[in-house]
This record gives C-alpha cells, sequence and structure tokens, in this order.
C-alpha cells in the first residue's frame, strides 16, 4: 500500500480530530486543551513526546535512531473571530474561531504520526513532529526553538492550505514563498497651543501628513522595481480637540518585504524620511522597527526532495507556482536554524462552498484536502530519511 493509500485509508480519523479541534478552538498562548488532545492521541499511539514552549507539544519518532533527524510542523492556534460557517461542529467558544486552518494542520500532522509510527521500524532515522503553538502572534516557533526541540534537526517541513489552489493542487517550489513583516511607530512631538495662533505651537498633523505622502515614494523610487515591497499606514492619530494644535500625532505602519537587504535599506530610507520631515517642520520624531515575521524562503536542495514526495502523492502535473504570496508564517524562523521547505495545499472546493480565504467568517476547508496533508508529511520524511 503507497503513502497516500494508507492516508486516505485513516481519513475518518483524521476528519474526526479535525473537527473536534474545530469545535473548540483556542487562542494563542492558550491551547491548554489543544495540547492536551494531542497528547491524549500520542499516547494512544505510544509515541513519546516533550511539552514545548508554553501549549506547544514536540513528538518523536525513533529518537535517536541513525544520523539523520527530519522534523515535521503544524500549527494549533485559532483566531479571535466570531464563526459564520454554517457547519454542524462550528466553534462552541464564541469569539474564537479556527479561521486559518490550524485545526486542519494539527489533524493532518497527527495523521502523519499515525502512519510513520506504524512504518517506525523501516525508518533509518528520527522524525520529529513539531505541534506548536501562537504562530498567528509569530513567536510560537521561536519558543519551540528556544526549548532546543531543533537540536540535531537536519531539515524540517511545514504546510499551510490555500483557497487559491483547487482540492489537488499544491505549491512546492524553491525561493521566496511568504513575506516578511514589520511594524513600524512612528511618533512626532511638538509644542501644543491654540488654533488661532499657530505660530506660537509646532503642529504635529500637518508634518504626519506630508510624511504619509512621502512614504508611498519610497516603495516606488527607491527600491528596485523587480523587488516587491508593501508599505500601508495602518493607523493615524493625532490631536485632542478642533482648537487646540496637536503636540502628538502618531501613525502604526505595516512593511512586507521577501529580500533583507530591501527591508534594511527601506527602514533606513523611512528613518531619513522621518528625520527630515521633524527637522523641516521644527519638531521631534521617534521611529520604532519591531519585527513581526521573516520571510520564508524554500531551500532549494529540500524543495527538491518535497517536490519529488509530492509528486507521489498528487500524481503528476498537479505542482503550481504561486509566486511570492504576501502573507506571513513564523515558519521562516525554523529556516533561520535548519534548511526547509513550506508547501502550500489547495482546498478551493466551489460546490462545497470552500472558497474563503483565511481568517474569514465563513472560512472552511473541502476536508478531501486532508489526506494529502498526511500523505505529504509522510511521504516526506521518509524519502528525507532515505536519500
Amino acid at each position: 500500500m503507497t503513502i497516500i493509500e494508507s492516508a486516505a485509508a485513516i481519513q475518518d480519523y483524521v476528519i474526526k480530530i479535525r473537527r473536534e479541534l474545530h469545535e473548540y478552538p483556542e487562542l494563542s498562548l492558550q491551547e491548554f486543551e489543544t495540547q492536551k488532545r494531542i497528547m491524549r492521541e500520542l499516547d494512544a499511539m505510544g509515541v513519546s513526546y516533550d511539552k514545548a514552549g508554553t501549549t506547544s507539544v514536540v513528538a518523536r519518532i525513533n529518537p535517536g535512531k541513525g544520523t539523520k533527524v527530519v522534523a515535521l510542523r503544524a500549527d494549533t492556534d485559532a483566531l479571535p473571530i466570531i464563526e459564520e460557517s454554517g457547519v454542524p461542529y462550528a466553534s462552541k467558544s464564541y469569539g474564537v474561531m479556527h479561521a486559518c486552518g490550524h485545526d486542519n494542520h494539527t489533524a493532518m500532522l497527527l495523521g502523519a504520526v499515525k502512519l510513520l509510527n506504524e512504518m517506525k521500524d523501516e525508518l533509518p532515522g528520527e522524525v520529529r513532529c513539531i505541534f506548536q503553538e501562537a504562530e498567528e502572534l509569530c513567536v510560537g516557533a521561536q519558543n519551540v526553538i528556544a526549548d532546543g526541540h531543533l537540536k540535531d534537526v537536519n531539515a524540517i517541513f511545514g504546510l499551510h492550505g490555500m483557497s487559491n489552489l483547487e482540492t489537488g493542487f499544491y505549491d512546492v517550489n524553491p525561493g521566496y514563498k511568504l513575506a516578511g513583516a514589520d511594524t513600524i511607530y512612528v511618533k512626532f512631538e511638538g509644542v501644543s497651543g491654540h488654533s488661532s495662533t499657530p505660530q506660537l505651537a509646532k503642529d504635529t498633523v500637518y508634518p504626519a501628513c506630508m510624511f504619509v505622502n512621502e512614504l508611498q515614494s519610497i516603495a516606488t523610487k527607491k527600491v528596485d522595481p523587480k523587488e516587491t515591497v508593501i508599505i500601508s499606514v495602518g493607523r493615524i492619530s493625532g490631536g485632542t480637540k478642533s482648537n487646540i494644535i496637536a503636540k502628538y500625532s502618531e501613525l502604526d505602519i505595516s512593511m512586507r518585504y521577501f529580500n533583507p537587504d530591501v527591508r534594511k535599506a527601506v527602514h533606513e530610507a523611512i528613518q531619513r524620511l522621518a528625520d527630515a520631515t521633524a527637522l523641516a517642520h521644527e519638531i521631534k520624531v521617534e521611529v520604532i522597527f519591531e519585527e513581526t515575521a521573516l520571510s520564508t524562503y524554500n531551500n532549494e536542495a529540500v524543495t527538491v526532495i518535497a517536490q519529488d514526495s509530492a509528486e507521489k502523492v498528487y500524481g503528476p502535473g498537479r505542482n503550481v507556482d504561486l509566486y511570492k504570496q504576501m502573507g506571513s508564517e513564523d515558519m521562516s524562523y525554523y529556516f533561520q536554524e535548519v534548511p526547509g521547505t513550506f508547501a502550500l495545499l489547495g482546498y478551493y472546493n466551489e460546490a462545497k462552498g470552500s472558497v474563503y480565504f483565511p481568517h474569514h467568517e465563513k472560512f472552511n476547508v473541502d476536508e478531501d484536502m486532508l489526506k494529502y496533508g498526511v500523505a505529504l508529511h509522510a511521504q516526506f520524511a521518509v524519502d528525507y530519511l532515505n536519500q
């Protein structure tokens, strides 16, 4: 029996786990019941594991065996969204929803653990399966790494469901796959005063507006057109009353990028612009750059192995390169430590209503995609350890 055939044979088990997780979603760093659910399944399989971070679990198949360790990763957290999917297994935790498919990811990795554990005697090395907390906060991967669970790992694989691919299609390709993200906080400080005597004050609202206008030129004039950068002002706030000159004006900026060198150049350009704006208007400025996630880069050598695995699972002609996606993932932090690749699996099925992008209140996947995720995890582990 092939691995995809074995995955199809346990589809009912995986769907059951997925729906249970979907009914009881938990927010980032609060996934305590999810952690217990995962550990119960691992106990039933006889698979050893360790707790990690706050609510993560790291399972180990063949711990210490051979000279290679391959890691598989799934995220476990949900989102603060009121579910409107209408499915009978909808969230029973009001205001919390698995709207990004992490219930699917967790269930698929549990399915893969089940298959790999049954064939462990045939595996020449160790498989480490990471059920990771807090992807939505982009801190879970760093917590797992800090606890030492990537020690001795030679390669890592992860996946995510996508609505812009139909069920039965996937994207496993090398290079930049998901964007890095930063949040930039800018605060201008002037001198307040009465609106009837603006010459005695130092306004910050007008300089903030000028800063926003010039900010857009950084992406269009300071960055190579072949590179991709998005700079968005998501919040601007200044002043307290119409007849009071605003002492403070604040901006929250979202930046997305792929190339770390471009990121550095854009940061420097934003700082220069902020300083120049403050100087021109005789006010002060503070700029804080906060990292959310790094860009996700698929290692070529590992991706070639994953492409071969995916073709065994899906069949030929199913690999669709979605190019660079502007969403972000903390899988990128694992890739700073060990080479890896991140697969995107299609779940779009109009007939089943599985048409919504992640983070939508009506989000729901075509469960036929689950067997592919189970099989791809397991197939990659087998292929990597045997190559």
